[in-house]
This record gives C-alpha cells, structure tokens and sequence, in this order.
C-alpha cells in the first residue's frame, strides 16, 4: 500500500493581511500535523485573499519570492511538524512579474518546487502572468501534480500531470458560489478520465461568496470528500495511491489514448 494522509484547508482569509493570514495558516499546519498527515494543502492565493477587484494591482506590492518572510515560515513549519505543504501565494518572479502561484515545500523543509497558474481567469491577466509548465514534483510518497482554479476546466493539464505519473492532483481554488456547477463537475471528471485522485481545495467567504465545499475524488471518479458549504474546515484522510494503478488496470485511458491522433506531447 501507497498510503498518504491528506489535509484539506477550507481557509477564510483576511483580505491583504499577510501576516494574520499566515499565523492562522501556521496553525492549520500544527493542527495537520498532530493529526498525522502528510500533506497538508491549502487555496488559491490564500496568503493575500483573493479579490482582484479590490486588490487589483497590489498584488505586486503584496507578493513575495521564495527567499520571503511567508516561504521561509513554512518552510520552517515543515520541518518542525514533519509534513508537507502547498500554499497557494502571489509569487514575485525571478524575470520579472507576478504569478498567481503555489509553493510545494517538502517535509524537510527543502523547497520542491513552484507553480504559476496557466489558465489565468478573467481580470487575473491584468495582474498575473500566466505560467507555460505542468509538470509533478517529487515527494517523499511520489509524484505531485498541481494545478489552480481554472486550470482544472482543461483536461490537457491533469492528463499532462498524469501521462508523467502523479496519481495524486491538487488544486488549490477560489470558487464563487455562482460557479459551483463548474466545481461540481471538474474533479471527478478529471479523476475518471486520468485514474488518479484530484482534490479541488477552495477558499471561504468574502464579498465572492467563496463556499468551501472541498472535493476529492478517487480514481474511479468517485467523491470521497465533499466539504461543508461557506464554513473553514479541514478534512482529514487517509488515501491509497494504489488505487490509481488498480483502477488503470481495470479502464485503461492512458495506455489507449492515441497520442498520435492528436499530436499529444506530455
């Protein structure tokens, strides 16, 4: 058995402060931790809020690079609670710019890797740029794929994570209620077409109406986790990534899809 325990953040967060929002998010860690899990994963952009009308362009002003106050406290978090984490930040770019970012830190404390969302939504172009990679980061339990928001309304992305092997997909969000259709539908579909696990982890509250609700779904495109509405919360639980190969076995999608049909490069 490939087992990892997984932490699920539903975090309200206190729009542009920092600080606030990182000492609750230290907290969840601790939490996380004393629970066993391994994996602690939180929303989109969680560290500012998210709220491009309101925040706009101090999104530059408010980001921070991986040498930062914020990476550094949880980076040292990991270490001392022995889990691993993604948090979902404004990230400062090293060629200039600003990505709607996640930073994958492993339990060491090393930084596995970052993020920048691909498929930026709306007025996010305004203040992002979009990153142009999906690809895993390696964990102490295996191969992670990320992805953010809106990047789960393309299958390409998670089937490009999935072709380099994560059976295991994160994507921390920041769903509007008037959106749930779409937050309903994304994870199991990219779930049964990939046979890996998805969780989609989502914000809560705000003048956006964030509602929580997180999904997890397993590889037979099964929710296994489905979150209170509008509450922060965490969800706790033990997966077997086993499930994803068992589950190939059985249908397939991988092996039969025809790459040379449609020039698929992964």
């Amino acid at each position: 058995m490939a087992t990892v325990k997984l932490a699920l953040v539903q975090f309200e967060s206190a729009l542009m402060d920092i600080a606030a929002n990182v000492r609750k998010g230290l907290e969840f860690v601790e939490q996380a931790s004393r629970q066993g899990a391994d994996l602690i994963v939180f929303p989109e952009l969680c560290i500012t809020g998210y709220n491009t009308d309101v925040i706009g362009d101090r999104y530059h002003e408010l980001a921070e690079d991986t040498g930062g106050s914020t990476v550094r406290a949880f980076r040292e978090a990991a270490q001392t609670h022995n889990i691993n984490i993604v948090l979902g930040m404004a990230l400062k770019l090293d060629e200039g710019g600003t990505a709607n970012g996640a930073v994958i830190i492993r339990r060491n404390g090393e930084l596995a890797g970052t993020y920048s969302k691909v498929h930026l939504w709306e007025d996010e172009r305004k203040f992002f740029k979009p990153g142009d990679v999906c690809s895993p980061y390696e964990l102490d339990f295996g191969k992670l794929g990320v992805l953010i928001c809106y990047d789960a309304g393309f299958p390409e992305a998670a089937r490009t994570l999935a072709l380099q092997g994560a059976k295991l997909i994160v994507t921390p969000s920041a769903f509007s209620l008037e959106d749930k259709h779409r937050w309903d539908i994304y994870y199991p579909a990219r779930a049964l077409e990939n046979t890996c696990f998805v969780a989609g982890i989502n914000g809560v509250g705000g003048s956006l109406r964030l509602f929580g609700n997180n999904k997890l779904a397993n590889p037979k495109g099964e929710l296994i986790v489905s979150g209170n509405l509008s509450e922060e919360d965490m969800q706790v639980l033990e997966i077997d990534l086993d499930e994803a190969d068992e589950c190939s076995k059985l249908t397939p999608y991988l092996r039969d899809l025809r790459m040379d049909t449609y020039g698929y490069q992964a």
